[in-house]
């Protein structure tokens, strides 16, 4: 595989420099009197002016580049003969990019569009030079901005012609536009947009913003500018009169089915999710709402609101004489829902380690379980592999039946909540069960899980968070083959007491919560979860049986207590449209205490593969200089308490759906107790830095937008585990079969 994978980055080597070799030549096809574009850049003669901003402006931009750097698509066009008729000029042509010839035409009308993008940020006397350098059939260009002194509001007046809406605006608290502000085209648009918005939502449903012009004035000589707002008084059309903005009350709420004569849901479910009140002024964010919360219940497919003005509706209401004239409206809420059950089945292959074997999976859902768009899974899984490689063992296979049940609800389901509290929040609510059954030719493992969890978010502020109220695992081993226990458990010579640990019944009680941010720039994730306090309480308070460790035991089982906090840190440059740089930085630290000296397996941290340190295959490295032994356990060595991963990754497009990226990761994991089973793997504050692993490589990804297929090729640089100083310091003493790591993943490493 190695060699496979050495001979395909040579392959691909030879051909970056026979594509950079024609980049060179990138005129030939160029027409006489044509310039290539080979360069575009801007600049402005003011210190600290934003130039990058108005790089969008910009009509035409150079050949792309790979990593910024190298014009290799450019490179392929010009691999291709000129004889059409050939299919490999052709395809070259296709996969490639054709040179981008200058046109003066467009340049000039970027520097019209560049002028007035200044002047929409105030800068009212800005200027565009065009600079033109020319080398052969290339030319370069250059945008000189002189954007000059910004222009300042000085007087606010607002000229609101209807007397109801100047009412609402004299009570409005939101932030106006005020003297000192910068006089810029998107300040006066943001003002129109939250004045509409603000009347959209206080009943005006024929409210729009061309309804509010601005009108500007200022003195020769001066930068300081007098703008008026003018609200202008409601027209139905150019023929009819001017009146007051009709403002609308909502009269009654209908639902209505496309595909049946009545709606599948609850009235109580339709009620909750409709922001929209009847009696209540008409508002377009209430509206809005309505729209996503019918959109996040699994049974409707689409959802369709429209209204229906009343054409008597200039009455006024007795309820409330002395107040203003409103009109009515009727809301119609039209659902199409989606079949209710689903079965699906899933069959798949499996490959560990050259063990090939097969799974497969049945899940049936209902979607609308209690007329709620209630969510029911039923999953039932079988596995089977043939294990090679085991001697003493009597059996060579192995086996996995599973079922599973989750049940979601579109909502918060939980006590001493409000129900306006429950209406408005976006929630699900889950309460999840299973069972597994895993036969291996050295042990049986049974583990059984139940758990209640709650999921919000906050789309408009790219929020969402989880809370695990209530999470339990029971792991029973009800067989251990008497070779494993002579070869790994029983002997005081080989005794190791994390694996022994992890072959032992256990029960996990835990709750946890998790919050994360992503707002496409900055990408944040935390999660903290702890086990066993509330079991130790009562183990306390009650007296539980101790074993002859002295641990608490619950059903004759000793239940594990931790602490557990785990934060990423992702943060993406963006260059251009094709290339960008991710940095990402991953911390996690995890406690065992009170009733538990080592942590359980499944809660350890380890290090190496696709998502950390690529050049350390998946549980290869650490914990701190630690060294495995013996493969078959080394699995379970080479996990710790605390974790850290650092990486940068450089992405670029190369054509069609492949990207390309160059990576530098660093990390590792260690222990905070001393285990005698994991010589030098307990972290110490003035070593740890010499124990940081640290790998290089490139990476190849096939995007196809819904789900990306990533290969990585890893090598190392720093290895904290080393016998000789070549081995430590790899990346200026080089060995293909000693450092290099090949993954294959699905989705980006963070």
């Amino acid at each position: 595989m190695r060699k496979y994978v050495s001979n395909i980055i040579r392959l691909l080597l030879l051909l970056s420099i026979i594509l950079l070799w024609n980049a060179c030549s990138s005129t030939k096809f160029v027409p006489e009197n044509e310039y290539l574009l080979e360069r575009v850049s801007i600049t402005a003669d003011t210190k600290g002016f934003d130039v990058a901003a108005l790089e969008p402006y910009i009509r035409q931009k150079a050949n792309s580049k790979w990593f910024s750097a190298f014009k290799i698509p450019l490179g392929v066009y010009s691999a291709a003969g000129r004889d059409s008729t050939k299919w490999i000029n052709r395809m070259l042509q296709r996969i490639g990019e054709e040179p981008v010839l200058y046109d003066t035409l467009q340049a000039r009308l970027s520097c019209s569009d560049l002028q007035q993008a200044m002047q929409n940020l105030g800068y009212m006397h800005a200027t565009v030079d065009l600079k033109t350098h020319t080398k052969g059939k290339k030319i370069r260009v250059n945008y000189r901005l002189s954007p000059g002194e910004p222009f300042f509001i000085n007087r606010v007046t607002y000229d609101i012609a209807d007397p109801q809406i100047k009412q609402i605006l004299d009570q409005d608290k939101g932030r106006r536009l005020q003297t000192g502000d910068p006089f810029t085209v998107p300040a006066l648009n943001n003002e129109r947009k939250r004045i509409t918005q603000l009347l959209t939502d206080s009943g005006y449903y024929r409210f729009h913003k061309d309804f509010i012009q601005y009108t500007a004035d200022s003195v020769r000589g001066s930068r300081d500018i007098d703008v008026t707002l003018h609200l202008l008084r409601y027209r139905a059309n150019s023929n009819a009169p001017e009146t007051d903005h009709p403002r609308y009350r909502i009269r009654h709420i209908n639902y209505l089915s496309n595909d049946s004569s009545k709606v599948p849901l609850r009235e109580s479910v339709l009620v909750n999710n409709t922001t929209l009140e009847p009696g209540a002024y008409y508002s377009s964010s209430n509206l809005q709402k309505t729209y996503n919360n019918f959109g996040r219940l699994g049974i409707v497919r689409f959802t369709n609101i429209g209204f229906t003005e009343l054409a008597d509706s200039n009455a006024v209401d007795s309820a409330r004489v002395g107040e203003p004239l409103n009109r009515e409206l009727d809301c119609h809420i039209q659902l199409s829902t989606n079949k209710p059950n689903s079965i699906s089945f899933q069959p798949e292959g499996t490959n560990t380690a050259g063990d090939l074997g097969a799974a497969a999976s049945l899940t049936y859902q209902n979607r609308n379980l209690f007329r709620g768009s209630e969510l029911l899974s039923i999953e039932l899984r079988a596995a089977f592999e043939a294990i090679t490689g085991l001697e003493g063992y009597e059996n060579s296979n192995y086996e996995e039946y599973g079922i599973e049940a989750r049940l979601e609800f579109p909502r918060f389901m939980a006590p001493f909540l409000s129900k306006e509290f429950k209406r408005k929040s976006t929630a699900t609510s889950q309460l999840a069960v299973s069972y597994n059954l895993q036969n291996r030719p050295e042990f049986h493992r049974r583990v059984f899980s139940t758990s209640w969890r709650y999921r919000w978010t906050q789309p408009s502020k790219h929020m969402s968070y989880g809370f695990d109220v209530l999470d339990l695992n029971y792991v029973n081993m009800p067989w251990i083959s008497q070779k494993f226990k002579e070869d790994y458990l029983d002997d005081v010579t080989n005794r190791n007491a994390i694996l022994r640990y992890n072959y032992e019944d256990l029960f996990i009680m835990k709750i946890g919560f998790a919050f994360s941010y992503n707002d496409g720039v900055d990408a944040v994730k935390t999660n903290v979860e702890t086990a066993g306090n509330i079991l130790n309480g009562l183990s306390h308070m009650f007296n539980f049986k101790q074993n002859e460790d002295g641990q608490y035991t619950l059903f004759n089982i000793a239940y594990a207590q931790y602490v557990k906090f785990d934060v990423d840190y992702t943060h993406l440059f963006r260059f251009d449209a094709n290339n960008s740089l991710a940095l990402h930085a991953g911390f996690g630290i995890a406690y065992p205490y009170g009733n538990s000296k080592i942590l359980p397996f499944e809660k350890r941290y380890f290090s190496g593969g696709a998502n950390s340190v690529r050049g350390w295959s998946v549980r290869e490295l650490g914990p701190g200089k630690f060294k495995g032994t013996d493969g078959n356990i080394d699995f379970i060595n080479q996990t710790g308490d605390m974790k850290l991963d650092l990486n940068a990754e450089y992405r670029t497009k190369l054509f069609w759906k492949f990207q390309g990226a160059l990576f530098i990761d660093a990390g590792n994991i260690w222990t905070l107790r001393d285990y005698p089973d994991q010589p030098g793997g307990q972290f110490k504050f003035k070593e740890f830095y010499k124990q940081i692993a640290v790998s290089y490589g490139l990476g190849l990804r096939l995007n196809f937008d819904y789900f990306i297929l990533r290969m990585d090729g890893g090598m190392k640089a720093i290895n904290p585990v080393y016998d000789t100083s070549d081995e430590h310091w790899a990346i200026f003493h080089p060995k293909w079969g000693r450092d290099f790591t090949f993954h294959f993943s699905v989705g980006l490493p963070f």
